[in-house]
């Protein structure tokens, strides 16, 4: 009888032990989860800081070249202090405990996709990598996005091409609104458009704000100096140089035969797009904004803002 009771309270302390254990492993793996749910709250808390951080160096950066062209604007010649050019230059500035690098664009530099003739936009395709026959084709399938017919261009598109898409609609047959309308169009790729692994990409040079079938030599970038015809890559680097210390008055200096180029001309606008890039502490995971502004006397507006405007690998956001 002794030897039976010994029996059962070994197994009751054997079963109080293994209860324990287990409580004690619970505890643990609750502990454990506890930890870890805190360190990731502790490091989205940190990444979202960082982040608005970043937003708010973007947005002083954005500020700061709205000064900077209506410096540029009124005080073009005053020597104590150098304007921003308004090319695509890049320019720095610390703020916040971190730093902004800005880019300002006249967009009467860029190509107007409503405005523009088909030779512009043909060269500017391939300079961005297109071939002879795939530019042929996206510039008749722009053309006839925003033309107001259902006539089909030899190599373009109509309602009756994009209606049989997975996702049917139809071609607008108007002008464009804003650029990132070129999507739509049959032939432009998200890689064209956008870039692609370090390559700029269409959004870069082309507009809907100048209003204007020119460039403006003051102004427009290299790819689109090339788009020109007439214009060699060698008067393309001459008019780059030329510009970085005075604006470009007098064509002939460089080579280019204004009278008879159609294309180009001095005019400056008073819209501008701005890029800003946002920076904290290494120098990675920039956050950027896009904006055009429009001047209009001592006011100004925005016409685009979009923030943020790409992740660092190039991808596009969707956030607005």
């Amino acid at each position: 009888m002794n030897r039976v009771n010994l029996t059962t309270d070994r197994d009751r302390r054997g079963i109080a032990l293994l209860l324990v254990l287990w409580v004690l492993t619970a505890l643990m793996v609750i502990v454990f989860a506890f930890s870890f749910s805190t360190r990731v709250e502790t490091r989205s808390t940190i990444s979202f800081k960082e982040e608005m951080e970043k937003r708010f160096i973007s947005q002083a950066g954005l500020e700061r070249g709205i000064v900077e062209i209506y410096y540029n604007k009124r005080f073009l010649n005053i020597p104590e202090k150098e304007p921003w050019r308004l090319d695509g230059t890049p320019y720095t500035g610390e703020f916040g405990g971190g730093y902004y690098e800005v880019r300002i664009m006249d967009e009467n530099g860029k190509v107007d996709i409503n405005t523009a003739p088909d030779v512009l936009l043909k060269n500017l395709l391939i300079q961005l990598g297109l071939k002879n026959e795939e530019s042929d084709a996206v510039v008749d399938a722009i053309m006839d996005w925003k033309d107001a017919d259902d006539l089909r261009r030899l190599n373009g598109a109509e309602s009756d091409y994009y209606m049989t898409l997975p996702n049917p609609y139809k071609a607008k047959n108007a002008n464009f609104d804003t650029v990132e309308e070129l999507i739509f169009v049959k032939g432009i790729t998200s890689e064209l458009l956008y870039g692609h692994e370090g390559k700029k990409g269409l959004i870069e040079f082309v507009t809907v704000h100048s209003r204007s079938a020119q460039v403006s030599i003051n102004s427009a970038p290299r790819e689109v100096l090339l788009a020109v015809p007439g214009i060699t890559a060698e008067i393309a680097d001459n008019i780059i140089s030329y510009r970085e210390n005075k604006r470009i008055t007098n064509p002939s200096e460089m080579g280019v035969p204004m009278e008879s180029n159609p294309y180009l001309s001095y005019v400056d606008s008073n819209v501008f797009s701005i890029d800003s890039k946002g920076y904290k502490g290494d120098g990675k995971g920039g956050y950027t904004i896009r904006a055009t502004v429009l001047l209009e006397g001592e006011n100004y507006r925005y016409l685009y803002y979009k923030s943020p405007l790409w992740i660092e690998d190039g991808s596009r956001n969707s956030e607005d």
